[in-house]
């Protein structure tokens, strides 16, 4: 199971909470691995498994995909060196820095929190309604420099805020958790992944065993339905009626995962 955390696995509701109780005992009884893949950092995602009592994962994929942790037998988190080394290359023609500098008076984005920021990941808000806009803007500005970054857009589910990451060429989510299926050795079929936003689109969308959890936008439902009916697969899709917690369970249940 690999699970966005903020909006689907983390309880937005008191009735949630048996959800989450009865996943962390199926994930234990099972031995089901357990992959958090989340836009929060590694500080910001140790916080959230103590404030919400979440399940303890074996690996975090954090920083929208720039960030990949393994738990250690002894249950402390170390960064996955190959994968770092592997983004540093990508982005050595214009690093972070340089990057910085030239994004830092763009009309409409505000620099995010120091807190918020990754080695790899350059982050920003800017209002809700102009996310789409700017991000082609962006977009079109990054391939005229040809500058090995990519960037997603997406909206926070709570605050309403609009939220725009720049990352290494091609780096999302979903990439990481590609590298991570690939060094694990695991078919792609043989993994759940739930999700509720924009940044989630790509792995909602790569062939993974998806749950859109209740209390997505219907715009992200759309264009994740959108996507399964064009592919070449029709059995990989499941729409949840909860939200967050209870969604994710609900999608496992109809899965089989347990």
């Amino acid at each position: 199971l690999a699970t966005d955390l903020d909006g689907t696995l983390i309880p937005t509701h008191d009735s949630h909470t048996t959800s989450l109780e009865t996943l962390r005992s199926k994930l234990h009884d099972t031995k089901t691995p357990l992959v958090f893949v989340t836009g929060r950092d590694f500080g910001l995602t140790r916080d959230a498994l103590q404030q919400h009592n979440l399940p303890l994962p074996a690996w975090i994929i954090c920083d929208v995909g720039s960030t990949v942790m393994k738990r250690t037998e002894s249950d402390r988190f170390i960064q996955e060196e190959k994968y770092r080394q592997h983004l540093g290359e990508l982005i050595s023609s214009l690093p972070l820095s340089s990057l910085k500098t030239e994004l830092a008076a763009w009309q409409g984005l505000e620099l995010q929190e120091d807190s918020k920021q990754g080695e790899f990941k350059l982050s920003f808000y800017a209002l809700a309604d102009k996310v789409e806009e700017l991000v082609a803007q962006l977009q079109d500005w990054l391939e005229k420099q040809s500058a090995p970054w990519s960037i997603i857009g997406s909206v926070d589910p709570f605050t309403n805020d609009g939220l725009i990451d720049l990352l290494p060429s091609n780096v999302s989510k979903e990439y990481a958790l590609e590298w991570w299926q690939r060094c694990e050795q695991i078919e792609r079929e043989e993994i759940i992944f739930a999700g509720d936003s924009g940044n989630d689109l790509a792995a909602l969308t790569a062939g993974y065993l998806a749950i859109v959890v209740g209390n997505t936008s219907a715009n992200v439902k759309r264009r994740v339905e959108d996507a399964h009916q064009q592919a070449p697969w029709n059995d990989r899709l499941y729409l949840a009626e909860g939200e967050s917690t209870s969604g994710v369970l609900e999608g496992c249940n109809f899965y089989g995962l347990f």
